[in-house]
């Protein structure tokens, strides 16, 4: 599944897929920048899966589409989540998969005092 964004004048594609690592099945999303690896580096990101009073989180940089979306996943770069804890966080009988992921894209600007500060995109 594949979900794109427009943020601070940028395009990002948010991933979500599921694969066999080993004998298990999880499940990864990552975001991915609409140009090259320099002007990736210039942003970044958080993702959250959650329910029933749990969640897992991960932050990282956006990965450019100029790196194959397989070296990405093969890289583990981004939320993986297992089964056991995708079903768990779905509720219910734990029979459907039914995930909510939630994330956030920013880049840090300077103020004049040279301090750093994160700009989240709205």
């Amino acid at each position: 599944m594949l979900t794109v964004f427009h943020c601070f004048g940028q395009y990002f594609c948010l991933h979500f897929e599921a694969f066999q690592l080993g004998m298990a099945p999880v499940y990864m999303a990552f975001l991915r920048f609409m140009g090259d690896e320099n002007e990736a580096r210039n942003y970044s990101y958080s993702l959250e899966v959650g329910a029933n009073g749990r969640k897992m989180v991960w932050e990282g940089t956006p990965r450019s589409v100029r790196d194959s979306h397989r070296k990405v996943r093969d890289s583990h770069d981004g939320l993986l989540i297992q089964r056991n804890m995708a079903l768990f966080f779905s509720g219910g009988d734990r029979k459907e998969l039914k995930l909510r992921i939630t994330g956030r894209i920013w880049k840090e600007t300077q103020t004049p005092d040279g301090t750093c500060v994160p700009v989240l995109c709205s």
